[in-house]
This record gives structure tokens, sequence and C-alpha cells, in this order.
């Protein structure tokens, strides 16, 4: 069931106080979004991502477009029935926006006493999310006491409080260290698998995508350019920028200055074949060289886990007498595509 839909949405700004001309932030997007499911957005500065979550809460209204949320179109929605609305849409951010003033559980009862719940509704409840998160022995804490993750938790649980259907996370990782930040990523996702919690992740690390996402969609100059199930897209990506982004968490295959480069360093014919989920293992690749009585070495390259799939490229230098090996390769390549990459001579 579809629980977010964005139709032919645009979201054009009027020129600034300086002038110029308006700024098309967001052009001409659609976007489906399943209910229980987890969707990373991602994208350069600029590419319209932030603006599009703000178009789901309704902190923006489309130019042109539907904004739905479980059918319902919220662009001409009242005051109070965005106040409704929002109250079903929890938001974390990348500098957590705390109360300094507040200790930890009155950060976490903040939308709690804003919607009128009684002194003991409150009570339990902060309580129940400050377990839930790690913090229960944190509650009398100020923020200023505590880690980065520990806050980014706070702003979790304050997130959480209302029982949204829907959880925002606009680069919520982003100011944190690595270790932190996949503790923080495997809170989303346990967030998401207990309590079935949809969530939306914007991001421009595609490593946060491969680490919880179901699908991912790419954006850039406020169109998407490409989107699709996170696995398809990491292993076979379309386009120029979404390659960008997979080339940060997979290694390419060498070209240019880095293929001569390995080619300088070892002997023998340099080959690459990609492992897919599926078609080939890479105990497939390694057999079938071996059968032959052709050596080999890995010299780039590895394989991922992509959510419980594995994808990647193994390039190889391949060494023996030239017909065992022209045998080997050529019998590898019946489990796993060769790219030839030799370029001596």
């Amino acid at each position: 069931m579809t629980l977010i839909r964005l139709s032919g949405v645009t979201k054009r700004f009027p020129p600034s106080a300086k002038g110029g001309e308006p700024v098309l932030a967001v052009d001409d997007v659609d976007l489906e979004i399943a209910a229980g499911s987890v969707c990373g957005i991602v994208g350069y500065s600029g590419a319209g991502k932030s603006t599009v979550l703000r178009l789901v809460n309704a902190l923006e209204t489309p130019t042109s477009g539907r904004v739905e949320i479980d059918g319902r179109d919220i662009t001409g929605l009242r005051e109070r029935e965005l106040r409704a609305l929002r109250g079903d849409i929890g938001m974390i951010f990348q500098q957590f926006n705390l109360f300094d003033s507040r200790t930890v559980a009155g950060n976490v009862a903040y939308p709690l006493e804003v919607a009128g719940k009684s002194r003991a509704e409150v009570k339990a409840r902060v309580s129940e999310l400050l377990d839930f998160v790690g913090l229960a022995g944190k509650a009398r804490n100020y923020p200023e006491q505590l880690s980065g993750g520990q806050r980014q938790r706070v702003g979790i649980a304050r997130a959480l409080a209302t029982n949204p259907r829907i959880l925002l996370a606009d680069e919520a990782t982003s100011a944190l260290d690595p270790d932190t930040t996949q503790e923080v990523l495997a809170l989303l996702k346990r967030i998401n698998t207990e309590l079935g919690v949809t969530i939306l992740v914007i991001t421009h690390e595609m490593e946060v995508v491969r680490a919880i996402a179901d699908r991912v969609v790419v954006m850039e100059h406020g169109r998407i350019i490409e989107s699709g199930e996170v696995f398809e897209v990491l292993s076979s990506p379309q386009q120029p920028a979404t390659r960008r982004f997979v080339a940060s968490i997979i290694d390419e295959v060498p070209s240019g200055d880095k293929l001569v480069a390995l080619t300088r360093r070892h002997p023998g014919r340099i080959v690459t074949f990609t492992i897919r989920e599926g078609e080939a293992t890479q105990a497939d690749v390694f057999a079938a060289l071996s059968s032959h009585g052709a050596r080999f070495e890995l010299i780039h390259g590895g394989i991922n886990d992509i959510r419980g799939r594995v994808f990647g490229h193994l390039t190889l230098a391949v060494t023996g007498d030239d017909d065992a090996v022209e045998r080997a390769i050529a019998a590898a390549s019946q489990h796993a595509p060769l790219i030839e990459e030799d370029v001596r001579g």
C-alpha cells in the first residue's frame, strides 16, 4: 500500500530580496513510498531532496502537483488539519535540534505536552521511549552532557513520542562519527522492523542507503534521475551521478590511469569479473581459473553485501602458459560476466 505519493510536484521559490531568477527546487517529481518501507533519497547539495522532505510534512506547499499522505491530498489543508497531520509525522535532524534548557526527559516529553497528554501518560511514554533508544539512565541529563550519538537518540525518541506512522530523517547521521552512525542506523532499522514506521531518509551518503533502505531515489537539479530497489540500483547504476555515489561504497571497474598503474605493478593478463547474486559466486570463478592450471591474484575490487545480497567486481591478474590462461578465463567467463581490462602493448 502506498503511504506517501507525490504526483507531478514542482516547487519554485521566488527570487531573493536582492533579485535574480526564481529557484526551481523540485521539478515535476513523481514518487511513491510504500507503507512500512524505508526509502532513501540521495543527492548532492542543491539536488532538491530536503525540499521534497519539507513538502511531505507540509512545511512547504508545492507550486504545482499533489502531495498525498495515505490517499489524502495535504496541499490544501487548514492549519488545524496540518497540526494533526504533523502529529503523525516524526522528524529527526542533522544538528539534533534539542532544547538545551530541558533535560533528556523534558525534550522527549515536549511533543506529548503540546498534544495535551496527562502527566501520567507523559511520564510513562517518556520512560518507554528512553528505554527503547537505550538512554534509560540519562533521563535527568541535559543535552550538553551527552555525546553526539546520544543526542541523536534523544531526537529519535522525541520524534517517536506521538506514535507517528512516518519518520523523516534529514541528514540524521551527517554529524556523527562512523561507529556512532552505524549505531543510529541500526536503531532506525529497528524502528522500521519492530514498530512498522515508514522512514524517509534524506542523505548524501550512499552507505546510509545501503545500510537501511529498501528503495533508493537519486535526485539531481530538482529531478529524480534514477530510482529502484537498492540492490538493483547499486549493482547496475544507470546515470553518471548515481555511478559517482555508488563508487563511494563499491569499487568500480578500474580504467584509465588506475588500470595503467595496475598493469605496471602486476604481471599477467588483467581481467575483471562481475559477481552478482543468483548468477555466480566468487568460488565459481576461482575454481574455474584453477581447474585450467592458471595462477591468479586479486588486485582490485571485492565482494559487497547489499541488503543481504552479493555484488562486486573482482579484478584479477592471471598468469601462466598463454593457452592455459586463455582456457581458464574462458571457463570462468561462463560463470560471471568478463570485462577485458589489459592495456599492455
